[in-house]
């Protein structure tokens, strides 16, 4: 087989795991979103009271936020292979299983398990993208499989309002969750990892088979979960609270809300590939690659701070383009620091290393969800944006001065 043959056939692969990432995580969200948008059926259905709704919001959270580490030492473990298909086939049946749903209790459960199922699919896509792309297009592969949140976002609410139209509710839940399986019967089938020269081979400086508590004493670890910590609450505090706000702040209807809330998700959508675009760029021009993600990050944070205009302005339109901004902004940043595992440590670390700065962004996403509500209620929506500010600045110095500029177990081209 010629050079030129395996260079063609690796591209196809590479765009096949990526489109499968892109849809996996497309379901995840769109699994995720459904209980916010068919909550007003179940609080007459099954006596769903907005405090109940919290609480099952909080307990999703919670089992999202556990699983982080755990589902990245278990792919780790297994291989992205096995560990991506167990992933998506659990949180698909337990989609399935909410058509059993008979009251708040067992709809709690049922969320509690689907967050440690979803939890799998970070560490699995970035450890993923580590086995099939090398470092000078690593940033844009992480980009595009990230934004699948996006799309998942933006296609949930009339994908699932029309099924729910037609059908109903608990047939809804069954057709996302065999959506699911789907998925993981073509991932059976079709994922090959590539395995780029650029990749760590096993065994090399790995720490992976030792206690959690050898990555706690790695500085670079610290800092990807500290700046994680800060900067991932920023992102649930809009894809939570912007329909409220724009609501209670701007006086937004249910229908203008309906017909404008989607477009700073589409910015979004982009940033997530512009960023991981621009850093790679970077590096195959020569920049180190875990400088290249520390300038497009800098920059990224830098957009995050256009959160202060965006309340301080009267105008809407204007108000919902800073917040596009805001948005590219941060999937731009998130493009990177989800690279930043790979660039650092060996292949068969990467997913328990995302694992656990996944489980400090839970932390710092619940931790801020109960904080802004307390923020709006006893003072305003500015203190939050402007927090949200203050936390993506710590954040990007966290970043600098914390994680180092060479990979830690250093590989045989990089």
């Amino acid at each position: 087989m010629g050079l030129l043959e395996i260079r063609e056939r690796t591209a196809v692969s590479q765009r096949v795991v990526l489109a499968m990432l892109f849809s996996a995580t497309a379901i995840n969200y769109l699994d995720r979103q459904t209980l916010s948008i068919i909550a007003p059926i179940l609080q007459h259905q099954i006596g769903l009271s907005t405090i109940d709704y919290s609480r099952v919001v909080f307990i999703f959270l919670l089992g999202y936020t556990i699983s982080q580490t755990l589902a990245g030492r278990i792919i780790d473990s297994i291989g992205t292979r096995v560990g991506m298909l167990l992933c998506v086939a659990l949180w698909s049946m337990v989609s399935i299983l909410h058509g059993l749903v008979v009251g708040v209790l067992t709809l709690g459960l049922l969320r509690l398990l689907l967050g440690l199922a979803e939890a799998g699919n970070w560490p699995g896509g970035v450890k993923a993208v580590s086995e099939n792309f090398p470092a000078e297009r690593r940033a844009f592969a992480v980009g595009v499989f990230n934004s699948g949140s996006t799309f998942g976002a933006i296609i949930a609410p009339p994908i699932v309002a029309a099924v729910a139209a037609i059908w109903n509710w608990r047939l809804m839940f069954v057709a996302i969750g065999l959506i699911g399986i789907v998925w993981v019967l073509l991932w059976h089938l079709l994922y090959r990892p590539c395995q780029p020269a650029s990749v760590q081979p096993p065994g090399a400086g790995s720490i992976a088979r030792h206690p959690f508590r050898m990555y706690l004493r790695e500085k670079a670890i610290w800092g990807l979960m500290i700046g994680r910590f800060l900067a991932d609450p920023i992102w649930w505090f809009y894809a939570f609270w912007l329909p409220v706000y724009l609501a209670q702040s701007r006086g937004f209807s249910l229908m203008l809300i309906g017909s404008t809330a989607w477009i700073p998700f589409v910015f979004a959508g982009a940033g997530g590939w512009l960023g991981g675009y621009v850093s790679d760029v970077l590096v195959r021009r020569g920049i180190p690659t875990v400088k290249a993600r520390k300038i497009v990050m800098a920059v990224s944070a830098l957009l995050m701070l256009f959160g202060i205009p965006a309340f301080e302005v009267r105008s809407n339109v204007v108000a919902l383009a800073w917040i596009s901004v805001v948005l590219m902004g941060y999937t731009s940043w998130a493009s990177n620091i989800l690279s930043l595992p790979a660039d650092l440590f060996p292949s068969e670390e990467v997913a328990q290393v995302t694992g656990l700065s996944g489980t400090a962004a839970g932390l710092g996403g619940m931790l801020f969800t109960l904080a802004t509500g307390w923020l709006v209620v006893n003072i305003s929506y500015d203190s939050v944006f402007i927090a949200s500010c203050v936390m993506i600045l710590c954040a990007a110095v966290v970043i600098v001065i914390m994680v180092p500029q060479t990979r830690l177990a250093q590989s045989s081209t990089e």
